[in-house]
């Protein structure tokens, strides 16, 4: 008898084992820039996943986790990611759609930007101000409405690991001009005191709209936080979370 409750007592940690793991749900993001990640764990992505927390969404717990975006995109190709991605658009994934993977509303709109040096003459807006300028982007990214600009401004494509690589480039003089988020230039140039030495200019084109993206197999997750990210941006206490990075 003690063996068949030693045995039975084995069996029911299992099952709890396995029921607390399925309880929670992997949110990934391949962002390394503020103010959507800061490297002391805050951050409006970080903010945003523990706010879910917050509503206790059936008992679910979500957790937050760093993947590269070049392994992000795989695992999202080859259908073998075990979560849902936090701040993705459906153009940078060929899903205008939204066939291919379950998308939320937005729960942010930001744009692209030209930052480059305030004393300079550069405009994204007049394109022969940037003929044989270099323009750093980030590698693996995707700028939805810019190629042909590109094209018009005639300008050299140099690419860096991250927009905040690619800033202090400019800072450096290794590039004339860079294009980032216009959220994560403005903090940035905030924070750093930088309004004297940079200036940002938003770039021709639609806006950027974040998202949290689903496969199909995560439909049940999708499903728990789609209803609260469709009210996120009338919510006054996310709101006040935002605020304190703009």
């Amino acid at each position: 008898m003690k063996h068949i409750a030693s045995a039975l007592s084995l069996l029911c940690a299992l099952l709890l084992g396995a029921g607390a793991r399925a309880d929670i749900v992997n949110v990934y993001t391949s962002a390394n820039f503020a103010p959507l990640m800061l490297g002391d764990g805050r951050g409006i992505y970080p903010d945003l996943v523990a706010y879910l927390n917050r509503r206790k969404l059936d008992g679910v717990t979500f957790r937050l986790i760093y993947i590269p975006r070049k392994r992000l995109q795989v695992k999202l190709e080859d259908g073998s990611l075990d979560g849902i991605v936090i701040g993705m658009m459906p153009e940078w994934l060929d899903d205008t759609a939204q066939n291919k993977y379950l998308w939320t509303a937005p729960f942010a709109t930001d744009r692209f930007a030209l930052v480059a040096p305030a004393s300079g003459a550069i405009d994204p807006a007049l394109p022969d101000t940037l003929g044989g300028k270099t323009v750093g982007v980030t590698l693996g990214y995707v700028y939805p409405g810019l190629d042909d600009w590109f094209v018009r401004a005639r300008a050299q494509r140099n690419d860096g690991v991250s927009d905040e690589k690619n800033i202090e480039k400019l800072l450096l003089g290794r590039v004339d001009c860079v294009i980032v988020a216009e959220s994560m230039a403005r903090y940035f140039i905030r924070t750093h005191q930088l309004g004297d030495k940079l200036r940002v200019r938003a770039m021709p084109g639609p806006g950027t709209e974040r998202r949290f993206l689903a496969p199909h197999s995560q439909a049940k997750a999708h499903a728990r936080i789609a209803p609260v990210i469709r009210k996120l941006r009338n919510d006054p206490e996310w709101k006040r979370i935002v605020a304190g990075y703009e």
